[in-house]
């Protein structure tokens, strides 16, 4: 019997677009910089990082052009990995972004809203209920999973109301970064912080500051060094994810063999563009070593309090009220962030379901052609990791299989090459087979860093990865 509702082909190449730059553009790029700076100490390596971080984010974006052309589908990377790899493989892949990689990411910005809510309605602080030492409910989860509530609900009242929320809003945080990249590096560049920041830009070093309050610095070169760059760009990586995210609703972009390799494309260059230049106006107005114990500014980029660099870089151009100016434009980047997240997630979940490898009720569209049982699915889970407070340990383990993941979707390009030689691709692959390896290689030399320098968090992301065989089996029996 045919399906009375289906997926609506609505969204065009802006909408696309917004959604791959509005899913990418979270709180991260405003924080993870000063972690960065702890672990390599230079400013020159800082930009390389990031600079390595865009190009493979843009490479692994155009290698997936391909991929979109040829199954414009709703699914995206599930559907990608399902006919390169099979059944197995790619539920996988859609157990780990059902369990952690998607909804653990939409409760982490969930938070992250609720955080910075918290600078202007200090009563979010406000603790619930207290279990111990290591639990505690508090008015910044009620808000996170609020949140998460209504931008679900709205995205089951169609397409539209999600792709006008995600433009206006991705286009306000482009423009609010913009203004501070352009007041950060002109006021910045009338000082000596950005010559002092690079008199030894390439003088790499490791420091940590001991509950104490002494620093051990550790000077860095060689091997040292490439595992120190290899550990951290998973910061980078973090902040630059979620590109993918549109490849999950083919099934509603016009002309999506042009349209979804173009928006993969021009989102990622967008954003490795703002990226750039955001991190060289932190260098311009802040400090990179600064002091621990100084004033906001004085803290510089490696000791910005709870890592705020944004925060103290526009503290550097306006002031004080830089701190409630930098919670605002969070505020507004993590909510148009979370609305994209939430859209996409759905349309995989509602694509496994019609596979017959996720419940069934998610392959059901609502009156507005949306799978709303999906997103509620999403949104229930998500909520929960809200309320236990562990997103933050399931981001880790996941982040490490994500990569995996994205290897073995552009693996995925030379196997169909091989064995459907004469399929249609509107689009092929820039720089095949020279780009792609090149992504897989250095993606893969990062996970082995990965393995040697943080092997409990990549040991427990393979074994939510594992988790999930069991599962599959248990769906095939089943069906």
């Amino acid at each position: 019997m045919k399906e009375k509702h289906e997926l609506q082909r609505s969204l065009g190449l802006i909408d696309a677009t917004s959604l791959v730059a509005g899913s990418m553009i979270g709180s991260g790029i405003f924080l993870v910089t000063a972690a960065m700076a702890r672990d390599v100490g230079s400013a020159a390596w800082i930009l390389v990082i990031w600079l390595v971080t865009g190009l493979l984010t843009m490479s692994a974006a155009l290698s997936y052009g391909e991929l979109a052309g040829m199954m414009p589908n709703a699914g995206g990377q599930y559907v990608y990995i399902q006919r390169a790899y099979g059944k197995l493989i790619s539920f996988l892949y859609g157990w780990t972004v059902f369990t952690v990689i998607q909804t653990g990411t939409i409760a982490a910005v969930a938070v992250a809203f609720s955080n910075y809510t918290a600078v202007f309605f200090p009563v979010l602080e406000n603790k619930i209920l207290t279990i111990g030492e290591s639990f505690s409910f508090t008015n910044k989860q009620v808000l996170a999973m609020f949140i998460i509530a209504l931008l679900t609900f709205i995205n089951t009242k169609g397409i539209r109301s999600g792709k006008i929320i995600q433009v206006v809003f991705t286009s306000a945080k482009l423009i609010a970064l913009f203004a501070l990249i352009t007041l950060g590096i002109y006021i910045g560049f009338h000082t000596n912080t950005f010559a002092d920041n690079f008199a030894n830009m390439w003088e790499a070093k490791k420091t940590v500051l001991e509950e104490n309050g002494t620093l051990t610095i550790t000077k860095l070169s060689g091997i040292a060094l490439l595992g120190a760059m290899g550990a951290t760009i998973i910061n980078s990586l973090f902040s630059s994810d979620a590109w993918n995210n549109v490849t999950f609703i083919a099934g509603e972009i016009k002309d999506p063999k042009k349209n979804i390799p173009r928006s993969l494309f021009l989102g990622t260059f967008i954003v490795t563009i703002i990226y750039i230049l955001a991190n060289i106006a932190y260098l311009a107005l802040l400090p990179l070593n600064g002091t621990p114990d100084g004033t906001v500014v004085q803290n510089g980029i490696m000791f910005a309090s709870q890592d705020r660099v944004g925060a103290a870089a526009a503290s550097a151009i306006v002031g004080n009220i830089g701190v409630l100016v930098m919670a605002a434009l969070i505020m507004v980047s993590t909510f148009g962030c979370n609305i994209g997240l939430i859209l996409s997630g759905g349309r995989l979940f509602y694509a496994m379901a019609k596979d017959g490898l996720f419940f069934r009720q998610a392959g059901e569209l609502n009156n507005y052609d949306v799978p709303a049982k999906a997103l509620w699915m999403q949104c229930l889970w998500a909520c929960f990791l809200c309320l236990t407070g562990r997103y933050g340990d399931l981001l880790a383990y996941a982040t490490f299989a994500s990569l995996l993941f994205y290897i073995l979707t552009i693996g995925g390009l030379f196997i169909l090459r091989k064995k459907e030689p004469d399929a249609e691709r509107p689009y092929k692959a820039f720089g095949y087979p020279v780009v792609p390896i090149l992504y897989m290689v250095i993606t893969g030399l990062i996970c082995i860093d990965l393995v040697i320098y943080d092997t409990r968090n990549t040991g427990l992301g393979l074994f939510i990865v594992a988790l999930g065989i069991p599962v599959y089996y248990l769906f095939m029996k089943k069906k």
